[in-house]
């Protein structure tokens, strides 16, 4: 059996997800969570082979939460279910360690696949999803880890340096030191400047923070 966490915070979309998988004799669904916080509390006790994640949600979004599951278990597959085609939302998503990015809106069978390629140790991306791969460099600026990607996503909805160490679990002066690295990065010195390219870039797109 192939165990599997949905987490959205729309309840009839998450519903919807478990009809779905549950028609196929080989797949369990074994709970839907509507935050991303929820889902780190859990993940240890329910311990699914495949995460299914948004990325928009209350208490902690989808990459964070990406993130934090990961470190707690390392084996577990994150599959990013969204409604976002964005190269930047991709490209953010596999740095922070998903192992696919699926849409919402495609068949039902490329879910299936999706699953199937994430259980063998494969990345799987959507059609349309490929753009994401190629490093944007035109820019001429240095990327981002995905550490700092998690809290560029954080400050940039208007999050302190305390605020932002909680959501985390991480210390202040870890924060301090991931921001000024960001601005360095980025050539960026006001939070106002950092807000303007998440919200550029589609990290703040559909988050209903701006």
């Amino acid at each position: 059996m192939i165990r599997i966490l949905i987490v959205d915070d729309h309840p009839m979309v998450a519903e919807g997800i478990r009809a779905i998988l549950e028609t196929w004799e080989d797949i369990e669904v074994v709970d839907t969570l509507c935050s991303g916080q929820d889902a780190v509390d859990r993940i240890e006790a329910l311990r699914p082979d495949i995460v299914l994640m948004d990325l928009n949600m209350p208490r902690l979004n989808g990459l964070s939460a990406t993130e934090m599951i990961l470190e707690r278990c390392p084996d577990c597959r994150i599959l990013i279910l969204s409604m976002h085609d964005s190269p930047e939302y991709i490209a953010t998503a596999l740095r922070h360690g998903a192992s696919g990015y699926v849409l919402k809106d495609v068949p039902v069978e490329e879910i299936r696949t999706a699953i199937d390629r994430v259980m063998a140790g494969e990345r799987y991306l959507c059609n349309g999803a490929t753009a994401s791969l190629k490093p944007n460099t035109s820019d001429g600026r240095e990327p981002l880890t995905g550490r700092e990607q998690t809290i560029l996503l954080e400050l940039a909805q208007g999050k302190s340096n305390k605020e932002v160490a909680a959501a985390l679990d991480i210390s202040v002066r870890t924060v301090e030191t991931h921001r000024k690295n960001i601005k360095r990065k980025l050539g960026i010195s006001t939070t106002a400047g950092l807000t303007r390219y998440a919200l550029e870039h589609g990290v703040l797109q559909g988050t209903g923070q701006l």
